[in-house]
């Protein structure tokens, strides 16, 4: 069976624009990737676990802040490697400049015998729609169209 996580695509409305939160993961691999390499707040959650609960959880574990307002579904994406995402939007305002996320240890530097921890994310950003299917991993492109969809139609 693959792997399911469950995130939160916040937006928020400038001008006539519509803004994206993506965060970008951090450790070694990562650190000097960009364009493909961003993605929604999520994380892995239980078959008897509800999503939109996985999905506040894993948001605040990330990012060290909470959504309180309703989110709406966005439905399931299967990424590259089979890992299907369940998403909701939340019309939600954050200062990345306050990001505070959880972290892992990993052996670093590779076969070395030492540990090091890392931030599961080491930064976040705000970005247009158009800069966001730049920046987010390709699997979750369609979650922006659905997004767009969703504002489009007044939500």
């Amino acid at each position: 069976m693959a792997a399911r996580s469950a995130g939160a695509l916040v937006y928020r409305k400038r001008a006539e624009a519509i803004e994206v939160l993506l965060v970008h993961p951090g450790g070694p691999f990562w650190q000097k990737r960009d364009l493909g390499a961003w993605s929604i707040p999520k994380g892995e959650y239980a078959d008897n676990e509800d999503a939109e609960a996985a999905a506040r959880r894993e948001f605040t574990e990330e990012t060290g802040w909470t959504i309180a307002d309703e989110m709406t579904p966005l439905g399931d994406i299967r990424q590259k490697a089979g890992k299907i995402v369940t998403a909701f939007a939340a019309g939600c305002d954050f200062d990345p400049a306050t990001l505070a996320s959880n972290s892992f240890e990993m052996e670093w530097p590779p076969r070395s015998g030492r540990v090091a921890s890392f931030p599961e994310v080491d930064r976040a950003g705000w970005f247009s729609l158009a800069d966001a299917r730049e920046k987010i991993i390709e699997g979750q492109r369609p979650l922006l169209d659905r997004l767009e969809e969703l504002l489009g139609s007044g939500v």
